[in-house]
């Protein structure tokens, strides 16, 4: 079972997405744009989607999520036409997933605080809080040289199962987001308990000593480095063709 649900949407799906949207970072490779600006600017559209949400416009809110995942799909597609895939750019986009989510969720608290009771404000900061909870799981189990991907909700599947929400509250099912925030409680609850199972499988009984810690980090870090190179070594190949290309055109 845990296997199972190790792949949801994010594994089904990576491979073709990354497919289709190639040929689109390496357009957004003739201009000035960076990783870094796309995951900015889809910072900026969740914003206004989470204050859309909160004021009660819930389509306009459905659109601009859409929207604010798009420049999501584009980074990473830029990163690897540009070769500029770098630590600190995974690092911010990956911090800036948690900021968008986020806010998101406040702006549906805002909702409820406005359109229902305030008892249900808690509903979308429990989602919060559990979410973080998974997110933390991984962290921590990858910085023990153990693996906690997977589950039942990962980031993908929260991110549809609330624009589901969005669309039946938004065409007048009251009180449709309420509800699909409590099978997303459920859910990610759920996957947070497969992740503890799974990680603490893999973990040994004996208790992990500060060598251990060490000694994962270092082969954790020889194999970045290799992955560094490689991505350096591809960088330098797609110089040299540009510089070929210059030549060629004088």
């Amino acid at each position: 079972m845990l296997k199972r649900s190790a792949k949801m949407l994010d594994g089904h799906f990576r491979g073709p997405v990354d497919r289709m949207v190639r040929p689109i970072g390496r357009a957004l490779l003739k201009t000035k744009l960076t990783p870094d600006h796309l995951t900015f600017f889809g910072l900026v559209i969740a914003a206004l989607a989470a204050v859309a949400v909160g004021s009660g416009r819930l389509i306009l809110g459905l659109i601009l999520v859409i929207l604010a995942a798009l420049p999501d799909l584009f980074d990473g597609a830029l990163a690897k036409a540009s070769n500029s895939s770098s630590q600190r750019g995974a690092f911010f986009d990956s911090t800036m997933d948690r900021v968008t989510d986020n806010m998101l969720l406040g702006g549906m608290a805002w909702y409820f605080a406005d359109n229902y009771s305030a008892r249900l404000t808690v509903l979308p900061f429990a989602v919060a809080a559990v979410a973080s909870l998974i997110s933390y799981q991984r962290a921590k189990a990858e910085s023990l040289g153990l693996d906690a991907k997977g589950g039942l909700m990962e980031r993908a599947e929260r991110i549809v199962l609330l624009c589901v929400g969005l669309l039946l509250e938004g065409i007048g099912l009251d009180p449709a987001l309420a509800v699909v925030l409590w099978i997303l409680l459920v859910l990610i609850s759920f996957t947070a308990v497969l992740r503890f199972v799974k990680v603490w499988r893999q973990a040994e009984v004996a208790q992990v000593t500060q060598e251990r810690i060490d000694l994962r980090r270092e082969r954790r870090g020889e194999r970045r480095n290799v992955r560094i190179d490689r991505m350096e070594e591809r960088r330098m190949v797609v110089q040299r063709r540009r510089e070929d290309r210059r030549r060629g055109s004088r």
